[in-house]
């Protein structure tokens, strides 16, 4: 029956099943007999003709887990009535409270010994992420006085390589401690550049997103 589907639902299948499977029992211990084993009879020859690897799995449940997110950045970098700075802190809490992030942190694997992941965060992250939703901002915070900076590129680039790369524990294994300490430098250098968007809130959801990493490693 699935040789029969369409490749896209064949695409969809593989991945429903890969999403279940990391979330039951974890990347690093989900292998790829195990999703075929839930696949309706999709040969491993099948897998592999739409993914190279187990990481293009994750790759592509990643996205799907995300695509979601893109909405919600989106939808905040284009509100109306909201100062460029209220936008940026609305945007941090809005993306760490997603639901999806609890599962995105639980099935993640040790991404600083996965370096093919590693590489598609940070060229997501400079290519995507900051041009698309960060600096739009910025430059909105520009003009209505909200952001100070003559360089608006640059500090979109290090305020979401921040965020999405030195303070991500999937990244560098970081403890609870050494997270803390890593958030606590973020706030202090934010509110340097006159952005307080950092508040209690969002070091506590920061500091739950490490503790559901570490548990589920």
């Amino acid at each position: 029956m699935a040789r029969n589907k369409h490749p896209e639902e064949t695409v969809n299948l593989i991945v429903d099943v890969a999403l279940r499977l990391f979330l039951e029992k974890g990347y690093e211990r989900t292998s790829i007999q195990d999703i075929i084993g839930q696949l309706g009879g999709l040969s491993k020859g099948a897998i592999y003709h739409h993914f190279k690897s187990k990481e293009d799995i994750l790759v592509a449940v990643t996205d799907r887990m995300t695509e979601e997110s893109n909405k919600m950045l989106a939808d905040v970098r284009d509100r109306a009535g909201f100062t460029g700075k209220e936008k940026l802190k609305t945007l941090f809490m809005e993306s760490v409270n997603r639901p999806v992030q609890d599962e995105i942190f639980t099935v993640a694997p040790d991404l600083g010994h996965n370096p093919r992941l590693l590489f598609s965060i940070f060229r997501e992250t400079v290519e995507e992420a900051a041009p698309d939703y960060i600096l739009p901002i910025i430059r909105q915070g520009i003009s209505d006085g909200s952001i100070q900076t003559d360089y608006p590129e640059e500090l979109a680039e290090l305020v979401i390589l921040a965020a999405n790369v030195w303070m991500n524990p999937m990244i560098f294994d970081d403890s609870l401690e050494t997270s803390y300490r890593k958030f606590m430098v973020f706030r202090q250098m934010m509110q340097g550049l006159g952005l307080d968007i950092v508040d209690d809130e969002l070091m506590t959801r920061l500091q739950e997103l490490t503790a559901i990493y570490q548990k589920n490693r």
